[in-house]
């Protein structure tokens, strides 16, 4: 199992800017691929080399692009 990634105070500072649709996924799958990116841009592996427990690589590919689109990094950034 990969190292937890972010700690509660972090998750906690990061939900409230994770876009969570009516019929959407949970939001401990989001935290997830959250976790996936931040594992990704920490290691600098390829994304086909994520480790499942983010869920499928595919998956948190396009939630980083969505959230992209969507300002949420940048909403972070200024949070």
């Amino acid at each position: 199992m990969t190292q937890v990634q972010l700690s509660a105070a972090e998750r906690e500072f990061i939900e409230s800017y994770l876009p969570i649709g009516r019929f959407g996924p949970y939001p401990e799958r989001l935290r997830q691929q959250f976790e996936g990116v931040i594992w990704r841009f920490r290691t600098g592996g390829q994304w086909r080399e994520m480790p499942a427990e983010f869920g499928a690589w595919p998956t948190v590919h396009n939630r980083l692009r969505q959230w992209r689109d969507a300002g949420v990094f940048q909403a972070c950034w200024r949070g």
